[in-house]
């Protein structure tokens, strides 16, 4: 298969798809490999070091997607992308469909294959291509939570950790999954006194063995959130419903409830986010204050650290692009479920449900068009 790994163009995207390492893979599987010049350099790769790897450097994007049977990216592709996008040309890549209705319509138009990392889906409910990010993203929440609690970036001037005589400071995390149990580790690390909801009982349970005593655990419903959140510091947003719209778990009206100076990182931005009132955000303009909470709601998080981000991402989807490369897409998913859980879009057919709900699109069974 002829594959091509574009440069990243989302605002402040230093990942890349496919490291050194990688083609090496798919060259000793007797693929071709295109990758545009200087997609590397952000995660720490020369165009060098692709070519001893067994890479073709071209100059352009433009010339990656014309040549690529599939494009392997990180980020979904953004508006200058549309029109390069081929009918029956493979994407694989974080989507996030849900979240975007003019994405959503454009792979429509487009008649492409999307298989998005996201919606990969193991038998036990794991999500595999998204757990690196997950990680990533939720310790890179407290790591930025903290910086926008000090007094000049907007926060209520408080040390997560607290000093001696000094109480440190509330975390509220909304959701147990990957994200909320690294946030809540990190939080714990640091010192602060952190709190995770959750609407499952068994993970609460979980989460209760695991944890160090300056975390605790309650049951995420309207009453509870209300409460904690008049007390928190910094409150992280780690719900996932894979491939659909992440619910809105803290309204506007529950700001009012909230000290001035708290920080809310809504890492759910990517499927739409759990505040109401979240929108997106990049690195390089990262916050806004609305009825004096600071909002973080940086859509590609991951983004800031690529050296570990794009090594941990990798690790996770080379095992399954390699048997894109190899089968092809259709053979691929039809014999290999989890992959089979990624397919989105197809020939401009939406076979996801979460994102036909979203939108208020027809959906048709995956079956149909394997």
């Amino acid at each position: 298969m002829i594959i091509g790994v574009p440069k990243e163009i989302k605002n402040n995207e230093n990942r890349v798809a496919v490291t050194p390492a990688g083609i090496t893979e798919f060259k000793k599987k007797g693929h071709s490999i295109y990758v545009q010049a200087g997609a590397g350099l952000g995660s720490g790769f020369s165009d060098e070091d692709y070519k001893e790897a067994g890479a073709d450097i071209l100059p352009g994007i433009e010339e990656v997607y014309a040549i690529a049977e599939m494009i392997i990216k990180v980020k979904e592709p953004i508006e200058e992308e549309y029109d390069l996008i081929r009918e029956g040309q493979l994407l694989f890549t974080y989507f996030h469909f849900a979240s975007s209705e003019k994405l959503t319509h454009a792979m429509i138009e487009r008649k492409a294959i999307c298989l998005a990392y996201e919606t990969v889906e193991k038998t036990d409910r794991s999500l595999p291509l998204l757990v690196p990010m997950s990680e990533v993203a939720g310790r890179m929440a407290v790591q930025e939570g903290a910086k926008f609690l000090e007094k000049p970036s907007g926060g209520f001037g408080i040390l997560l950790g607290g000093v001696a005589g000094v109480k440190p400071a509330q975390v509220l995390v909304l959701g147990g999954g990957v994200v909320g149990t690294q946030s809540a580790k990190m939080a714990a690390g640091l010192g602060a006194n952190v709190t995770i909801a959750d609407v499952n009982l068994q993970r609460l349970r979980y989460l209760e063995d695991i944890m160090p005593a300056n975390v605790d655990t309650i049951m995420s419903n309207e009453y509870n959130i209300k409460e904690q959140i008049k007390q928190a510091n910094l409150i992280i947003g780690g719900v996932l419903i894979p491939g659909a719209k992440a619910p809105s778990l803290i309204t506007r009206d529950m700001l009012k409830l909230m000290k001035p100076g708290t920080v809310m990182v809504d890492v759910a931005i990517d499927q739409g986010g759990c505040f109401e009132t979240s929108h997106a955000t990049t690195h390089e303009d990262p916050i806004y204050v609305i009825d004096e909470v600071v909002h973080y709601c940086v859509a590609n998080m991951p983004g800031a650290v690529p050296y570990t981000s794009t090594l941990a991402l990798t690790n996770s989807t080379l095992p399954y692009a390699l048997q894109l490369a190899n089968k092809g897409w259709k053979s691929a998913c039809q014999d290999n479920l989890e992959l089979q859980k990624g397919l989105n879009v197809v020939n401009g057919l939406v076979v996801f449900d979460g994102v036909a709900e979203a939108w208020n699109l027809p959906y048709t069974p995956v079956s149909q068009v394997l």
